[in-house]
């Protein structure tokens, strides 16, 4: 069993305010895997403070970009030192299947390679030349830190949304308080170790896992200058609202309800084992997954058929297996939540394919959920419209191409997408009329260089490369007389 008695508070391991430690559970059989400290509003005061007075007069913010790049270069490194570890502590504390978070360990490397190439190659200050020839003066442009960051992430991937967070925040010269969830303590405790043997001035990093109350007082904190939030619609509108109150900097990174197109011409064989991997990849709980697959009318049997057969095929139980695919949801709750969506799919009158609200056998101490297939969904359904989380995916028929763009952009939600083709060039036509802010083509992955982010109820502002870099910073122009 693992024990964090201490919180990692402005770089250094600090006794909390409470002595209470939570227990961390397995998702796979809810036995406690560990226990840990969690923060309260003190503790945020703690952190706060330490933040803003290592921003405000500490060395951080002043370093050069070059320090700042060499410094998370060496975070970077020390992560892919302990890789193995990292991936086995997400999926014991996740339920993540462990080929999952193994996969994930080289994603960490590309998009923190990403983010120092985009640093390097950053504008951070230029002169400008002035528009009008016979203006007495030039601009220079800067680019500065915002100032004390709360960094507040989701329990689904730790790893990947933190470093998408604190990686351009910290190149930017920032200071950082990154609010976890309670259920990612572990995992988040050993990035603290890691940041703590980076090399970062006292007071530039704290974590603190917390639950949502104390989340709200983080984002609610007057020293706080901006926030970047990863998580739920719902969540996003609120902390944009308490934002709004204090005209903080603010980013979000919200839910998402993506759509799959299957075009007449696709390989289905290719399409299908691609969504494997875009619909189910960690366990169906990814904001990313494309669990809307829209099937032309004249394939759609055959589409559905394919996609049973992959359902069926794939392996659910203990995520450190080496045969399964599907672990267990995060949580008793979340479990619940995806079995409801399940039975109010039958009762929206869609086809139950394959699965259903029954616990697979052999399961029941854990959050388990069966693979599940519905058809003959109208997009109008609820399971079509609402964010489920869980590994569950809905086959909408279209009659058209105009009708498969107009069905995958009737949603809220605008975070991700596919498009399927025997025709790349074809693929990438209807790709750009699907208002959204990512879209894959035949199951290429989402890349690092470019920005990522949603339109409309997916989201503000963008991460990755030097888009999302340049989210944490502002603009400063200074005007500078020209010599007579």
């Amino acid at each position: 069993m693992i024990t964090y008695e201490d919180l990692f508070i402005g770089g250094t391991w600090t006794a909390p305010s409470s002595t209470e430690l939570v227990d961390i559970r397995s998702p796979h059989d809810n036995s406690v895997i560990g226990r840990a400290a969690q923060a309260l509003p003190a503790d945020v005061d703690r952190a706060v403070a330490a933040a803003r007075k290592a921003f405000d007069d500490g060395p951080w913010p002043r370093t050069s970009p070059a320090e700042r790049i060499a410094v998370v270069r060496e975070l970077a490194a020390l992560r892919e030192k302990r890789a193995d570890e990292v991936a086995a502590l997400i999926s014991a504390e996740n339920g993540s299947a462990l080929w999952f978070t193994k996969a994930g360990q080289p994603g960490l490397t590309r998009q923190a390679n990403a983010y120092l190439k985009a640093a390097e190659e950053f504008s951070w200050e230029e002169t400008l030349a002035p528009s009008d020839p016979a203006a007495p003066f030039r601009s220079v442009v800067r680019r500065e830190a915002i100032g004390v960051v709360a960094a507040i992430i989701p329990w689904n991937s730790p790893f990947s949304s933190a470093s998408a967070k604190i990686i351009p925040a910290l190149l930017a010269g920032n200071t950082v308080v990154l609010k976890v969830s309670p259920e990612n303590t572990l995992s988040m405790n050993l990035l603290a170790e890691l940041l703590a043997e980076a090399g970062l001035p006292k007071g530039v990093i704290s974590v603190l896992p917390a639950d949502r109350e104390t989340s709200e007082y983080l984002v609610r904190h007057p020293d706080v200058d901006k926030i970047a939030f990863t998580g739920s619609t719902r969540a996003g509108r609120r902390i944009a609202s308490l934002a709004g109150e204090q005209l903080k900097r603010v980013s979000l990174e919200l839910g998402g309800k993506s759509a799959a197109i299957i075009l007449p011409d696709a390989d289905l064989g290719a399409a299908v084992q691609g969504l494997k991997f875009g619909s189910l990849l960690n366990n169906g709980e990814s904001c990313i997954a494309q669990t809307r697959i829209l099937a032309p009318r004249s394939r759609y049997e055959e589409v559905v058929a394919g996609l049973k057969d992959l359902i069926e095929s794939l392996g659910v139980g203990d995520p450190a297996d080496d045969g399964t695919f599907i672990g267990p949801m995060i949580r008793r709750d979340q479990q619940q939540r995806v079995l409801d969506y399940i039975r109010l799919g039958v009762e929206e009158g869609a086809r139950l394919v394959t699965g259903g609200p029954d616990v697979p056998p052999g399961l029941e101490a854990g959050n388990y959920v069966t693979p599940t297939l519905f058809a003959d969904v109208d997009n109008a359904m609820r399971i079509a419209q609402e964010e489920i989380f869980g590994p569950v995916l809905v086959v909408i028929a279209y009659d058209d191409e105009d009708d498969a763009v107009r069905i995958a952009n009737d949603s809220e939600y605008a975070l991700s997408g596919g498009v399927w083709s025997a025709d790349p060039a074809h693929a990438l036509a209807v790709a750009r009329r699907v208002r959204t802010g990512t879209v894959t083509i035949n199951g290429a992955p989402i890349g690092f260089d470019g920005p990522f982010g949603g339109f409309k109820a997916s989201g503000l502002g963008r991460e990755y490369g030097a888009a999302g870099l340049g989210t944490y910073t502002e603009y400063k122009t200074i005007t500078v007389p020209e010599a007579k």
